[in-house]
Parts: C-alpha cells; structure tokens; sequence
C-alpha cells in the first residue's frame, strides 16, 4: 500500500473502525433475528462509541490532513468528536429502557445513530466543500428515518416528512452556495478558498456563495429564519429521537459552522460576522418569546434549543480565537443540560403512557424532592442563573461578543436570557407551588437516574474548574483559528 494512503487511513481511523462497526452489526442484526437483538445492540453500541472517544482523548495529538488536505485532524474536531461520539453513546443508553417498554426499539435504531454520528464526524473534520457535503447528508439520512420511527403515529411520520422536506432545501441551498464558491475561487478546499480573500477583499458571487453555505447551515443549528422545522419535530419524534436531536447534531452544525468560516473565509471576517450576529439575534429573542406560550415539555425545549443556538452563535461572531473557545464551552455545558433535561421528560408519564404537558408536574417537589431538586439545578442553568455552571457558559458567549466589538449583541444577549428565564421559572413554580391534584408519574431506569443525578451535580460541582473542558476548548480554538 503507498505510504501517502496508508498515512490518510490512519488519519480517519476513528470514523472507519465505526463504520465498520455498523456495517458488521447490520448484518448481524439481519442474520440473526433482527430485534431481538436490539437491547443488547444498543449498549454494545454506546459502549463501542464511549470507547473510541476516550482513544481519541488519550490518543489524539497535533494536527494533520488526509486526501489532499480534504479531511483534517486537529485539536478543535477531536474536540467536537469527544462531545458527538459521548452525547450519542449517553443517549442510546438513556433511550434503551424507553423504547424497549412502548415497542419502537428495533435493532436500526442504534445502527441509524452509529451512521448519523459517522457523518458529524466528517462534518467537524471537513477540509473541503465536498466532504463537507457528504458528511452533511449522511448525518442528514439517518436522522430522516429516526425521526419517523414510530411508523404509526401521525405525529411522528408528519415530523419525519417535515424535516426531510425543509432539509432538501436546505441542502439545495447548501449545495448552490457551493457551486458559487467553487465557481468563483476555482477549488473545493478550504485552504483554496481562503486565498481568495488574502487581503480581505472577497468578491460580491464569492459572498453570495458563502451567504447560501451560512443559510444551508442555519437549519442544521435551528437559527432563525431556518428554524421552523424544529418544534414540529421535537414534538413529533419520539422522545428519544428528540433528545438525541437536542445534543450531538447540533454540536456537529456548529462545529462546522465555525470550521468553514474560519478555514475558508478566515480572512473575511468583516464580511460574515454581521451575518452570524443577526442570525444570533433572532435566534435568541425568537426562541425566548416563542416558549412563554408552550405547555408541552418538548416543544419548549425545542424553543429553547433555538435560543441557545443564538447564544452559541453569539460566541462565534467574535470573529476570534477567544470567541471559538466561548462557543466550544457553551456547547459542552449545553450538551450535559440537554441531556439532564430530557433524561427527565423520558421519565414522564401517567398511567403507562408518555406524557410531556408541564402542567403534570404540580406540586411534584411534594412526591419526588431528589428529582424535583435535580431538575431545577438544570433548570437554572438552562436560564443562567448563578452559580450554576449554564451562568458562566451565557458570561463567555457575551464576554466573546464584547470583545469582537458587538455590545449591542452581548446587551440584547441579557435581555433575551431574562425572557426565556420566564418560561424555565414556570416549570420550577408548578413543581414547588402548584395546585395540589394528580401529578405525573417518574419512575426511572438506573440510566435514567443516573443522567438526570450527574448532570445536576456537574451544573453545581463544574463551576470549580469545568472539569478541564475550559483548557481543552482553549487548544481547540487555537488549533481552528492560528
């Protein structure tokens, strides 16, 4: 074998012992009595996935390329692959106990999330618009199906459809702001791309092209205008399906978000960061004032997804090194909240069947303290509340815009973190002073419990030092931006 291919398979050997992976336990799974094998397969997958996140953390050390530059290896994409391969393992775990009880955990499911966080892999490590596009659809397949797996709801075949209707056009504008950039700066690459723009000089097609890249991927963030497909199918998917929607996929957009501004138009800041700042802007006050009038759990958190998506986006339009740092450590701290939060909701249910209307939870601190406790801690770090840690996550974002010179933005920042405040508050008011009626029943899986226990205590016990990701987010940053 030439030396040159063997070196650029060992570069992407993360993503091909993973594929390997799901291929062997497709056929596995086909050959040997399709779902009976799910539960088994589920764990073996979140174990497997768990696994190749800690190599790459041991592991993992400087930075290099493969194919020509079209797929790199750094700091900042072992960053995002330890936060999508752990997000992905957690939730396979949660969402085992969950879907096995109600009949939707088929021996696909785990294998359709292996293949969606392959693509986010590529995704964070795309060195080029192709690559790029091929990770994009890949992660984008699989999570069309999940997103219809309970084949038959209404609810969840409407969610399915939804998202791959509004995401065909999202690709399509993906992919024609990619043939406007090929066509204007005559490469595909990245590190071609941005010598277009060596002296910050960029070309109006050259901006139309890299506007069209932006819009394709504010869907994949649920940034406004793009954001409509999300309360749809949060609401929709089951309730696994949307946890894993709220955590890894949008770690993965955002990471390449900053990858492509930063690799291919790194020296057209000036050009981009309005652009990322308004879309910041709508994004936070939309998904704040769009969740005041929400009573079912996940709809409000799909609202709540957006607002945060502003805030992280907020963090990217500092334009900086410091700025990426921000948004790496908001995404982390978003990630466990996310995960604490919807290891709840999957707890919820009245009478044997799911039930996501938070005017179920009344009184419920009465019942159930510990998880009532729980839940707030997350609650108020989902607001930014001190001192728990989603308050220091929120002090770096708007610190980021400061300093990139967009006051406007880290004030309009505050003032849309008071509002969503309301609707995080409410919960917390029917669990401690609500009317006293029936409540809503939690009883919870091992893996349950001990998702909803450890994100709470690491809301509390993480402002001591972060637990290393500050440090880590630090040299990822400067891997993307020097």
């Amino acid at each position: 074998m030439d030396m040159s291919i063997e070196a650029d398979l060992l570069t992407l050997l993360p993503e091909i012992i993973l594929a390997l992976f799901a291929m062997a336990a497709l056929l596995g799974g086909v050959f040997t009595g399709r779902d009976r094998v799910a539960v088994p397969l589920t764990w073996l997958t979140g174990i497997v996935m768990a696994v190749i996140a800690v190599w790459i953390i041991v592991y993992g050390a400087g930075g290099r390329t493969a194919f020509g530059g079209a797929f790199i290896e750094d700091g900042f994409s072992r960053f995002a692959k330890v936060g999508i391969l752990l997000s992905a393992g957690v939730v396979l775990v949660m969402s085992q106990d969950y879907m096995q009880k109600r009949g939707l955990l088929r021996f696909e499911f785990p294998i359709l999330v292996t293949f969606s966080a392959i693509g986010m892999m590529m995704m964070v490590s795309a060195g080029d618009l192709i690559v790029l596009y091929m990770g994009l659809e890949l992660q984008s397949l699989s999570l069309y199906i999940i997103a219809s797996l309970r084949r038959d709801s209404v609810k969840s075949t409407e969610a399915g459809l939804k998202y791959f209707v509004l995401g065909a056009l999202s690709s399509g504008m993906l992919l024609y702001g990619a043939s406007l950039v090929y066509g204007y700066s005559g490469t595909t690459l990245f590190s071609g791309i941005i010598q277009t723009a060596i002296h910050g000089e960029v070309s109006v097609a050259l901006l139309f092209g890299m506007i069209f890249l932006i819009s394709g991927l504010a869907f994949k963030v649920s940034a406004v205008p793009f954001h409509m497909w999300t309360p749809d199918v949060y609401e929709g998917s089951p309730t696994p399906v949307t946890t894993y929607f709220a955590t890894a996929p949008k770690l993965a957009a955002i990471c390449l978000f900053a990858r492509l501004l930063f690799d291919a138009f790194g020296n057209a800041v000036a050009d981009w960061q309005l652009v990322i700042a308004y879309l910041s802007l709508f994004s936070m006050f939309l998904g704040s004032i769009g969740g005041i009038g929400q009573w079912d759990f996940k709809r409000l958190m799909a609202y709540s997804s957006i607002a945060h998506m502003g805030f992280a986006l907020m963090g990217l339009a500092g334009g900086d090194e410091f700025a990426v740092q921000a948004m790496l450590i908001y995404m982390a701290i978003y990630l466990v909240m996310s995960v604490g939060t919807f290891a709840f909701i999957l707890m919820m249910e009245r009478d044997g069947a799911p039930m996501t209307d938070i005017r179920a939870l009344n009184m419920y601190a009465k019942r159930e303290p510990g998880k009532a406790l729980a839940l707030l801690m997350l609650l108020f770090s989902l607001a930014g509340v001190p001192p728990f840690l989603g308050f220091f996550g929120k002090l770096y974002v708007l610190r980021a815009a400061y300093e990139g010179g967009l006051v406007w933005l880290a004030i309009a920042g505050v003032i849309a973190s008071v509002i969503a405040a309301y609707y995080y508050l409410r919960i917390v008011f029917y669990m401690y002073f609500g009317e006293e009626g029936e409540t809503v029943d939690t009883p919870a899986s091992p893996a349950l419990w001990s998702a909803l226990m450890i994100s709470a205590a690491v809301m509390l016990l993480g402002i001591v030092n972060m637990f290393g990701v500050e440090t880590a987010a630090a040299a990822a940053a400067a891997f993307l931006v020097n």
